[in-house]
């Protein structure tokens, strides 16, 4: 899959934090509240975000199996020190090609955070199919949907998110994306596959303040819509310039669509 550094991890860790849906969040946590103990299976964990959004409101046992293809980001999750009993256990390995290795483990909740809208829509079929073969709940959050506001408007920002959006849709590394519209597939897959599912939006709230995940941001999407050769680079540019200085000038703030969801099956080992 495609890789990411891990400075942009910690950049937007604090607006995923704010973003995840609490009514969403809660569900989650009170599956496995009135347990001892518990095992997770943290897929593409990055640096550990949801480990640490998670691990305080858990029993004090945990067993956290941190499954990611870049060891540096599995080294980074592994380092948060936590009170109680919480095990962490790297697993390098591709999610492409290795898939259902993983999800043979032990586990009471499979968690993933900005990983759907990465996936192809066969490998959502593969994933989801073998989770409900073992009845295993899903929480998924931050899987972006494509909505993307922006102040103050500019003539181009429509055009822009429209062909970002497009490039959400290329390959990924698990074949054609489903990008903004993967929540969506994977709710409907899962209701189709017998789960119950709770779902809200997780949108990032990016004020004037916060200047540089803007400045990350829109120099991402610019060179996103430049690879899709669809719109001339002076207009790219041109946008870019006149986003960027409202950045400057304290005047710009922005909402990232995102959705997050949990999924129970009607029945759970």
């Amino acid at each position: 899959m495609s890789g990411f550094s891990p400075e942009w991890l910690t950049l937007r860790e604090n607006y995923d934090v704010r973003a995840r849906n609490p009514v969403v969040l809660g569900a989650a946590i009170a599956q496995l509240k009135a347990k001892s103990a518990v095992r997770l299976v943290d897929l593409a964990c990055g640096t550990g975000s949801t480990l640490r959004s998670l691990c305080p409101q858990l029993p004090a046992r945990q067993q956290w199996d941190l499954v990611d293809s870049d060891p540096r980001l599995l080294n980074a999750a592994c380092a948060t020190n936590f009170a109680g009993d919480i095990r962490r256990n790297a697993v390098q390995l591709d999610l492409n090609s290795d898939l259902e290795t993983v999800l043979n483990r032990p586990s009471d909740l499979i968690t993933t955070s900005a990983l759907l809208d990465l996936v192809s829509e066969a490998w959502l079929d593969r994933f989801a199919r073998h989770i409900a073969a073992h009845a295993l709940p899903l929480y998924a959050a931050l899987t972006y949907d494509g909505r993307v506001e922006l102040t103050p408007a500019d003539p181009t920002d429509a055009v822009i998110v429209e062909t970002v959006n497009a490039h959400q849709r290329t390959e990924k590394g698990f074949g054609p994306a489903l990008g903004p519209a993967a929540a969506a597939a994977a709710i409907n897959k899962f209701e189709s596959l017998g789960y119950s599912i709770v779902q809200g939006n997780s949108d990032w709230v990016i004020g004037m303040a916060d200047r540089k995940i803007q400045v990350e941001l829109l120099n991402g999407w610019a060179d996103a819509a430049r690879e899709m050769q669809s719109l001339s680079g002076s207009k790219i540019d041109g946008w870019r310039t006149r986003r960027l200085r409202a950045v400057d000038q304290g005047a710009s703030t922005m909402r990232v669509g995102h959705i997050d969801f949990f999924a129970t099956p009607s029945t759970t080992r």
